[in-house]
């Protein structure tokens, strides 16, 4: 049963995913890759909360592992900032794994503070 939550959860989290990463980045006339930032301190601001809160363990896997799996793409982002390097954006480049990695630290560290709060 526990699989066919994960399946639901990326289902959602996957067109979810491609959704907003167009929407935020055709707002944004530049190389800067927005749209998967803002994916992926969404999905762990989220993933946080599931964690801080103590949700159990089957909404966790439909939530934290299917939709949060599917909604965060790391994999993205390390092309991405491999492709800002190789075309010579290399302060693209660095800002962008510098403040995903900080952002995304921060939003998942806010997460689990109001899970926590929520779940009190």
């Amino acid at each position: 049963m526990t699989w066919l939550l994960v399946l639901v959860g990326g289902a959602l989290g996957a067109p979810l995913r491609y959704l907003t990463d167009r929407a935020v980045q055709s707002r944004h006339d530049t190389v800067f890759p927005w749209g998967t930032l803002t994916v992926n301190v969404l999905g762990s601001l989220v993933l946080g909360a599931l964690a801080g809160a103590a949700v159990a363990a089957p909404a966790y896997a439909l939530l934290g592992t299917g939709l949060c799996g599917a909604l965060t793409t790391y994999s993205t982002f390390s092309y991405e900032t491999l492709r800002l390097t190789r075309a010579g954006a290399t302060r693209y480049a660095a800002a962008n794994a510098a403040v995903t990695v900080a952002a995304s630290l921060g939003a998942a560290a806010a997460g689990l503070a109001l899970g926590h709060a929520l779940g009190a």
